[in-house]
């Protein structure tokens, strides 16, 4: 099947730079075959009418916790540390359908914000509670987005020194070969996949180092990718350094957790050695800048690791410490903190989309089949209506974009196939979403005495 986009401003985010004030894209299968100046006017089974509208890639979301839609607005003063002590007990109630409600929820929430690839950080697994990462993939799947499952775990309890409560622990040997089966089941290696499986302990409060280690070669004895928190707040700081003697980059790397096959969350706390390390190994970042204010955990040196080489990717992170949820608007977000930290000249508009997505691409280990809107890659794209009365008078689409209010999503595409329509999402009833989002978080804050 043959799709025409026409008459739509286009930033394709490629490696020049390429943008199109009015311009179309065509896509045959899954794959983009041209993108070019003016309209296109050979044959089409469909085509959209981009008008009033900007053409981007799909965005790509490096990180998020979807399970946490069920316990938004709590919390709301605490830093992460007691923000997780506080929340720990009541996830400890989830079970299949509320992971598979929050995944779908959260997912159509991303969508709508122009968001076609995602990966979750799946880390409370109940006893008896099933295949989650399971239930997660067949929720991306009735969506339509890409989904980058990230398997995660905890086996360092409150009784060995760390801070999860005992109760929402494995063990180590049940950890890795969970996760070793998640791979099995679910992971799609293929260019064109809509499923990948990482490898992703939580953090270094809550995991052991030898999880950490074992992790680590498991997933390149799989050839998957490896995921963790890392250095997020000035807590986690003094934990590495009391604990481990180190910082928490310099306990990466003594664990094999630093290369271009990782991805970190956060990366806010890292002197100028740490950037470095990053840089020369490759080692990419997610860049979470609203629940980093929610929870006052900082702002992260996304100029400086831009400058040094390493990967940065945007990522929403829990929507319990970032209750909005959306994609869309990190682009300005990222922009804004980057300059109270650096200067308005420390991140342009321009280079914000490029974090959501060739940089969350390169964080995927996707660059070559995502983040831009070149001939030969998977179609994957967002177009964005920027006509209304929020957007009209910046005559530079790109700015309107990410200097603006949150634009709406016109069409979204997903290896061609739309996922949203007119702003409303094509394989999911919002509303019925919103009615079992609500019941199942209900439940669980009832079960946790909440």
């Amino acid at each position: 099947m043959r799709t025409v986009v026409n008459g739509c401003a286009i930033a394709t985010v490629d490696g020049a730079g390429t943008e199109y004030p009015h311009g179309h894209v065509v896509i045959d299968g899954d794959r983009i075959t041209a993108v070019g100046a003016g309209d296109f006017d050979g044959p089409a089974d469909q085509v959209i009418d981009g008008r009033g509208c900007l053409a981007t890639p799909g965005l790509v979301n490096t990180h998020h916790h979807l399970y946490q839609w069920a316990t938004r607005g709590l919390a709301q003063q605490s830093n992460l540390f007691d923000w997780l002590v506080e929340l720990y007990p009541v996830w400890a109630g989830i079970d299949d359908e509320l992971v598979y409600v929050t995944t779908a929820a959260g997912l159509g929430a991303l969508a709508l914000s122009g968001c076609t690839t995602a990966a979750d950080h799946h880390y409370v697994f109940p006893r008896g509670s099933g295949d989650l990462i399971g239930t997660q993939v067949e929720a991306a799947g009735a969506v339509g987005v890409r989904l980058h499952a990230c398997r995660g775990s905890m086996d360092l309890g409150v009784s060995q020194g760390g801070l999860p409560p005992d109760s929402v622990v494995e063990s180590t040997d049940a950890a890795l070969a969970a996760t070793a089966e998640a791979i099995e089941r679910h992971h799609d290696p293929s260019p064109s996949s809509r499923v990948r499986v990482a490898v992703a302990p939580c953090s270094p409060f809550s995991v052991t180092s030898d999880l950490m280690r074992e992790a680590a070669s498991l997933a390149r004895a799989h050839g998957v990718r490896l995921h963790t928190h890392l250095a997020e707040t000035v807590e986690e700081d003094a934990f590495c350094r009391d604990r481990f003697g180190c910082t928490p980059v310099e306990y990466a790397e003594k664990l094999g957790w630093l290369g271009d096959d990782v991805w970190l969350a956060h990366g806010v706390h890292l002197d100028d050695g740490a950037v470095a390390r990053l840089g020369a190994t490759g080692t990419g970042v997610a860049h979470c800048p609203s629940s980093n204010a929610r929870l006052g955990a900082g702002i992260a040196r996304v100029r400086d690791l831009l400058d040094a080489g390493a990967p940065v990717g945007l990522g929403v992170d829990g929507t319990a410490s970032q209750e909005a949820g959306e994609l869309g608007p990190e682009l300005r977000q990222a922009m804004l903190v980057a300059r109270l930290r650096g200067g308005p000249a420390a991140l342009t508009a321009r280079e914000a989309l490029a974090l959501g997505t060739t940089g969350g691409a390169r964080c995927l280990g996707r660059d070559g089949e995502l983040g831009s809107l070149e001939p030969g890659k998977l179609a994957d794209l967002a177009l964005w209506r920027i006509d209304g009365i929020g957007h009209a008078g910046i005559d530079d689409p790109v700015a309107a974009l990410v200097f603006g209010p949150p634009a709406r999503v016109e069409a979204l595409l997903v290896g061609g196939r739309p996922v949203v329509r007119a702003g409303r999402l094509v394989h999911a009833d919002e509303d019925s979403l919103a009615r079992d989002l609500t019941r199942v978080s209900r439940t669980l804050l009832r079960k946790a005495g909440r």
